[in-house]
This record gives C-alpha cells, sequence and structure tokens, in this order.
C-alpha cells in the first residue's frame, strides 16, 4: 500500500516527525515498511524565466538560452523542442543531483553552458503521469510562478514522500486513508482530523432501480447525480492519486478513485445517458462475451458477478466497467455504484481474466461494512463541489449486510497472562482509547465497542495484541524460557516411516516429494479417495486447487516427466498424507519402469514387472514384521480404472485392504504419455497401526531336506497361490516351503487350461527324511488337488 506522506500530515498532526521517523513508528507498530520513494528528487532547483531563446550557430536542434533566475542570468544550452522566449522553467544550477545525473558547467559546441532546463521526468516523476507533450519537452510552468523561487518541488506539489507499506492479511483495512490516519493518530499519540462532507439540502426522489439478483451481492446501493461538468481536477488531488499510483483522468473519475483511497470502498460511475435502461442489477449465471474499459472481450461464466443494464452487461462487478458507459467528455449525468461482493467470487473472476485492479484488490483482502455508505456520502460532497453536482437524486439502497457492532468483554489479568505484563488498567485504556474502541471499565472488566473498521478485532486475544502493539514490544521484561530437559527420540509412526523409507531406499527406488495441490482431473483419478475432498476457496490456478486423497496420481507426473527426458529407468516412491474432509491417511506410492537393479558387467539385470513389484511390496512387508501368512493378495475388484484389471491386485493384511499394485491401465499409460508402468499405492497408515508378528527363533534344522517337483495341469481361472496353500495344508510339519518354478501355456496343454510346475521343500526336524515318508505326502496332495482344483498330473 502506497501511503503519502503530505496526505497522512494533512489527516494528523506531522510536523515534527519526518517521513522516516513515521516508518520507524508504523514498522514498530506492526506495519512493514518496505520502502521509502520520494515523488520527485532534485537539488540546487529553481524557478527562472527564458529572456532570449536563438538556435544553436553548430546544431540543427539545440537552442542558445538566457534564463534569468531572479539574482542572475545563466547561459544555458538547451535541446527541448518546446523551448522559446518568455517560457517560465526547472532550471537546475550547477551543481544540483537529480536522480540520473549531476549538473557541471560546460561548453556545448563551443557555446557555455551553465545549467539544465528539466522536465519533470528528469526530476524522477513516473512516465505514467506525464503527457506526451511533457515526454518530449522541458516543463512549462505557470505565467505566474515567482522567479528565483528555490522551493520548487514544494511549488510543483511533488516535495511528497511515498511510504510503502507492507500490510499482513489482517489489516486490510490500512488500503483506506481514513483508517490509516486513525492507525497514525494512535501511533503518535495525536488527534486525527477527517473531513467533514456536505449534504445536499434537497434531494430529488430516485428515479432509477437498483437491485441482485445473486447471494454474491448482498448490499447495492446506487445513487443518480444530474448535471455534472467534465474538467481537469484540482491539482492536489491529482497529486494525492499520483502518490497512490493512480493516472488522472478526468475530475469526475478521479473522485471515484479518490474516494477509494480514502474509504477502502471501490466505486463505480456510469455515464447515466448511456444507460437507457436506468436500471443496475448485480447477477451470475450468465454465459457471454464482454468487452470491457481496457479493450479487451472476456469470456463471462457463471460464476462470474455482472452488472447488468436491462439486457445489456454494464461492467464486471468489482473489477472492471464497460466501454460502452464510460465517463467522458460528453457526459452530462452519472449513476454512481457501491456495492459489497463476495470476496472469493472476486478472486476466482480477478484470476482467471488476469485482471488485477485497485478495486478487485481491496474487495479480496475486505472492506469495511460501513464504507459503502461512507463512501456515497463522501462523493456526493466532492461532486458538488468539484464537479457543479446540483441535482442529486435519492440514495437507493439494496439488501443488506446485516452489520452488527463487535462488543465483548476482556480483563485486565487475561491480557497481562497472556503478555506476561503488568500493565496498569490506565495504561490498558489509554491504548484501546487511541483506538476508537470506546473502553468502558467495571472493575478489572474492560467492555470494548470495536469499530466497524477494525473487523480484525473480534476476540479478547485480539486485544492483548492491540495493547502490546501500541505500548511497543521493547516493554516486555527480558526472561529466559522455562525449557524442561527432554531426550529426543522418535515415536513408534516415525520409526516405522524411517524403516519404509530405508528398506524402500535399500531395493533402489529413489524418495520424490510431490505436489500436495491438484486439479480436477487428478483428483478424479484418485486410488481408494477418501470421503470428502478438500477444496481451496482462493486457490492459486486452477491446476492447484483441490488437496490431494491419493498420491499415485502425482507421482506418475514424475514419471511422465522424466520419461520425457529420455530417461531409461524411474523408480520412485513417495511417503505423504493424503486428506478428506473427515480424515487425514499416510499413504505410500511406488512406480516402477526399465529395470530396478542393472549390473551389465556382472549381465545382471531385474526387469519391473508385475512380480518384481510384488517382491518389493513382500520384502517391505517382511522388514516391517509381517509374517508372510498374514500377507493375502486377492482379485482387483478396487480401482481398475487406473489399474490395469488382468494385471493388478489388490493387497490385504488379514482382513483390511492395504492397497493395489500392478501394471498402470493403458488408458491411464496414455493420458500420462508413458509405457507400461508397475505401480502400488498402500496405505501405512492401516499399517502403523496392525499389530506386527512377534519374532520367534527356531534352531536350524539339523537334518538334511529333500526336493521334489510337481507339475500338474489346471484351469486358468484358478489362482495358483490358492494351490500352494492348499499344499502346504496337506502336511505342516513335513513340507516346509512351495515354490513356482513354471507356468505354461500353449502346444500340448489344452486351451482354457494352463500347465504349473511347483519345487516341494520336505524336511523332518527329528530324523533324516527317505522317500518312504514323502511317498504318501505326495500321493495326498495330488489327491487334494484332484479334488479341490480338478488338477491332472503331467507325465
Amino acid at each position: 500500500m502506497r501511503l503519502s506522506y503530505n496526505w497522512i500530515s494533512e489527516l494528523v498532526d506531522l510536523h515534527d516527525i519526518d517521513a522516516y521517523k513515521l516508518a520507524d513508528m508504523l514498522t514498530t507498530a506492526g506495519f512493514e515498511v518496505e520502502g521509502i520513494e520520494p515523488a520527485a528528487q532534485g537539488t540546487n532547483l529553481v524557478i527562472g524565466e527564458v529572456l532570449e531563446c536563438v538556435d544553436h550557430p553548430d546544431s540543427d536542434h539545440l537552442h542558445c538560452t538566457k534564463v534569468n533566475i531572479g539574482d542572475e542570468v545563466l547561459n544555458i544550452v538547451c535541446g527541448a523542442p518546446n523551448c522559446r522566449t518568455g517560457l517560465k522553467v526547472i532550471v537546475a544550477k550547477v551543481g544540483a543531483v537529480l536522480p540520473e545525473i549531476t549538473i557541471k558547467k560546460g561548453n556545448i559546441r563551443g557555446q557555455e553552458s551553465n545549467g539544465m532546463l528539466c522536465s519533470l521526468r528528469e526530476l524522477g516523476v513516473n512516465e505514467k503521469y506525464l503527457t506526451e507533450y511533457q515526454l518530449a519537452g522541458i516543463e512549462e510552468l505557470p505565467a505566474d510562478a515567482e522567479v528565483g523561487n528555490t522551493e520548487v518541488l514544494k511549488y510543483l506539489g511533488l516535495d511528497d514522500v511515498v511510504l510503502e507499506v507492507g500490510l499482513t492479511p489482517n489489516r486490510a483495512d490500512f488500503m483506506a486513508m481514513f483508517s490509516a490516519a486513525k492507525e497514525v493518530s494512535a501511533i503518535t499519540g495525536r488527534e486525527c482530523k477527517l473531513p467533514v462532507n456536505k449534504k445536499c439540502e434537497k434531494e430529488l426522489p430516485a428515479t432509477i432501480s437498483i437491485s441482485s439478483k445473486t447471494e454474491k451481492c448482498p448490499l447495492f446501493l446506487g445513487k443518480y447525480i444530474h448535471n455534472v461538468e467534465i474538467k481537469e481536477s484540482p491539482k492536489w488531488m491529482v497529486d494525492r492519486l499520483h502518490a497512490a499510483g493512480i493516472k488522472s483522468i478526468n475530475n469526475v473519475v478521479d473522485i471515484s478513485n479518490y474516494v477509494m483511497l480514502e474509504t477502502g470502498q471501490p466505486l463505480h460511475f456510469y455515464d447515466a445517458d448511456k444507460n437507457t435502461a436506468k436500471a443496475l442489477c448485480a447477477e451470475s449465471g450468465k454465459d457471454m462475451e464482454y468487452t470491457a474499459l481496457d479493450g479487451v472481450t472476456y469470456h463471462i461464466t457463471e460464476d462470474d458477478i455482472v452488472i447488468m443494464s436491462g439486457d445489456n452487461c454494464a461492467g464486471i462487478a468489482g473489477i472492471m466497467g464497460g466501454d460502452d458507459s464510460k465517463i467522458d467528455d460528453t457526459t452530462k449525468s452519472i449513476i454512481i455504484e457501491a456495492a459489497s461482493f463476495n470476496a472469493v467470487s472476486i478472486r476466482n473472476s480477478s484470476r482467471r481474466f488476469n485482471l488485477n485492479t485497485d478495486a478487485c484488490t481491496r474487495f479480496i483482502k475486505g472492506i469495511e461494512p460501513m464504507a459503502a455508505y461512507k463512501a456515497m456520502e463522501r462523493c456526493v460532497d466532492l461532486l458538488m463541489e468539484y464537479a457543479g453536482s446540483t441535482e442529486i437524486e435519492e440514495t437507493v439502497e439494496y439488501g443488506s449486510l446485516n452489520y452488527t457492532p463487535t462488543v465483548f468483554d476482556v480483563t485486565l489479568s487475561f491480557i497481562n497472562n497472556r503478555l506476561g505484563t503488568h500493565y496498569s488498567i490506565e495504561t490498558v485504556v489509554d491504548v484501546l482509547t487511541k483506538l476508537n474502541f470506546a473502553p468502558e471499565v467495571n472493575g478489572e472488566t474492560i467492555t470494548v465497542h470495536v469499530p466497524s473498521y477494525r473487523w480484525d478485532v473480534s476476540i479478547p486475544e485480539d486485544i492483548s495484541e492491540e495493547v502490546i502493539r501500541l505500548v511497543g514490544y521493547d516493554s516486555l521484561e527480558s526472561t529466559l524460557p522455562m525449557m524442561p530437559m527432554t531426550l529426543g527420540a522418535l515415536n513408534p509412526v516415525q520409526r516405522k516411516r524411517r524403516l519404509v523409507e530405508k528398506e524402500l531406499g535399500a531395493m533402489g527406488l529413489t524418495q520424490v516429494l510431490t505436489y500436495t495441490l491438484v486439479s480436477e482431473e487428478r483428483k478424479n483419478m484418485a486410488v481408494m479417495p477418501l470421503e470428502g475432498t478438500v477444496t481451496l476457496a482462493s486457490c492459486l490456478s486452477e491446476d492447484r486447487k483441490h488437496v490431494r486423497s491419493s498420491v499415485l496420481p502425482s507421482m506418475l507426473e514424475v514419471v511422465s516427466y522424466n520419461l520425457a527426458r529420455n530417461a531409461n529407468h524411474v523408480n520412485i516412491y513417495e511417503v505423504s498424507s493424503v486428506y478428506g474432509e473427515k480424515a487425514v491417511e499416510e499413504r505410500l506410492g511406488i512406480c516402477l519402469y526399465g529395470s530396478l537393479q542393472e549390473l551389465p558387467w556382472a549381465k545382471a539385470n531385474i526387469t519391473t514387472d508385475f512380480y518384481t513389484l510384488k517382491g518389493v511390496i513382500e520384502t517391505l512387508l517382511e522388514r516391517m514384521g509381517f509374517d508372510a501368512a498374514r500377507i493375502m493378495i486377492k482379485e482387483n475388484t478396487v480401482d481398475t480404472t487406473m489399474f490395469h484389471p488382468g494385471k493388478s491386485a489388490a493387497l490385504y493384511v488379514g482382513k483390511d485392504l492395504v492397497g493395489v499394485f500392478g501394471a498402470i491401465h493403458p488408458t491411464m499409460c496414455k493420458k500420462y504419455d508413458i509405457k507400461e508402468v508397475y505401480a502400488a499405492e498402500l496405505k501405512l497408515s492401516v499399517l502403523y497401526e496392525t499389530k506386527v508378528s512377534k519374532v520367534k527363533f527356531t534352531p536350524l534344522p539339523k537334518f538334511p531336506s529333500s526336493k521334489r517337483d510337481l507339475a500338474f495341469v489346471i484351469k486358468n481361472e484358478v489362482a495358483v497361490g490358492k494351490v500352494v496353500e492348499a499344499i502346504k495344508k496337506v502336511n505342516k510339519s513335513m513340507i516346509s516351503s512351495v515354490e513356482v518354478f513354471d507356468i505354461y501355456q500353449g502346444e500340448h496343454v489344452e486351451k482354457g487350461y494352463k500347465s504349473v510346475a511347483l519345487s516341494i521343500m520336505y524336511q523332518l526336524a527329528d530324523k533324516t527324511i527317505t522317500d518312504q515318508d514323502i511317498l504318501p505326502v505326495q500321493e495326498k496332495i495330488m489327491a487334494t488337488l484332484e479334488k479341490e482344483f480338478d488338477a491332472v498330473l503331467r507325465k
């Protein structure tokens, strides 16, 4: 926010407080002054009059001048095309220091030059406030300018200093000059004198219609002003607008901007003669094209708020008006709009249109509830005085903000206990009085009446912050913090998380960190999403609108990014929390592409496929302490949109669903522009909460084992895992392991069937196993397979 020192000095007496001291005081009180910028700069300046101006004998564009500066006449060579005899000018004498140059005595093509005739640009005035004529030559001063006056910047109204104040989100009230003046008054302890508005003695009956058809505009004020005179604004107003970074247009438009700066309430003036319907209505739900004041055509959607005049659009509410209703030199009467619009809607529209106007900035940050009424009253006063308005209609009001003044109690002990201070009741009451909180004291209880422009204050804690802010943080006593000694250690969840990261890193995976915020499309791709999506009220972009409830869609973007840059192997994992409206869950995402491990010199290569991913997951679960018997892999019925239905599975620990893993669905691969990727998303929170198996130690076997291979044919739909489980149940004490070493479909195997080859390891704990021990078990295994799975032994 740009704060004019001259302007604030007219509202609060700062005769012995310069701009730099004021900046220190504001910063100490919580308003950080990020920069101090003079409106113009220049030393050793004086107003002069050109007595003689002739062409330079050795140049086609230079002039040789004699300039009277009061106490002497200087010879100065000037190249400005508008330099002429009788002109009053700004003279920078020898030794003058300007923003980009120091003036020295010189000789230009044989002619003596003892100074420089200046343009405003050379004094550091921003070019956007200057006309093309001013930019092309030296500044032409009025004929009554006093020759010899050395207070040139003051004469020009450019002796101002602008403080660039960085505002915290809760102090948007400081964007209104009246509120800023009250704050400076409280900080300095001096009286704040705001202008008193003159009211129209007799207002005419209203002839316009003001309404709202959207809940996004709860309050709409309108006023018809007849007989306005379009002309230049008074210089003091132009200077204040320039100090705030706003270019002067004409007196009527400038008044709307000036009142916005004073009250914080954005206004819009419509040319009444161009509004044939004599009606304004705030609406949303439109789908149309609209050309705004900047000449750009914008597409209006149902979420945007527009101001309609009959069937015609008159402006984009809270952002910018239209070219067909703007104030110009032919304007004779105007309609004033002062309204309250939904901040989130204005923010979304502003971002989508890429329009960041002074008006929308204020609507987004927040406006005082009573600002619309104050701004309307102030407009009438200024229009009567500076635009000659004589016929003014009554204000038409639609809706209400239902504003109720904030009143609550706070105790002295609460304030001191929270701040660690010992302030007296007199000190606290003095601060609250300076802030216009109208404190009422009853014992140690203080009743505060918060003014409407301080909508950020609503609870006792806010009062304690106001007190310490005004009294000064340097008044706090220096004390050592009480810090009990504690032993740093990881909690159980942190230890398990560290274990997951360690084991996956050891297996060759790289940890990644992706955005928690995702787009609408990525949100809809979520794997095992939590109930209810958390959506940001005011997001930075549409791509970062929702808080994700799944990590895999974001991780696939990382895979796509790396593959697009010719990466041969992408093996990554991410541990991150995902969010729903009622729950937060920690998830693990894994993506494998290419080779998991590759050692060319050893001719070793572990390519990634379903079984590689399955091995990674099973190894991780084993390291976390889960017994293989508790881990179940079932058909994937959880998510067949993200995962290939024939190359994926659901993972369970006991009866709890832990995750889904397998090949990414070809349709998804196409969306991400990636090849076949194997991925998994697991619920770490479930694994953290599940009790792991106790570690049991058993002695190493003393007697040798014996292996038998078994091959049989079963139907394709029979899960091999169930076959393995059935074999182990035949004789748990003798069968130590069962491993699949081949699955075959093709020649010599009937269509619809598959050949499965297993290695069965037999071992006894009390003696060496023999064929006589194995044979009956082997026969029982085949009988079980024939009965339960219609298996046929291959010979």
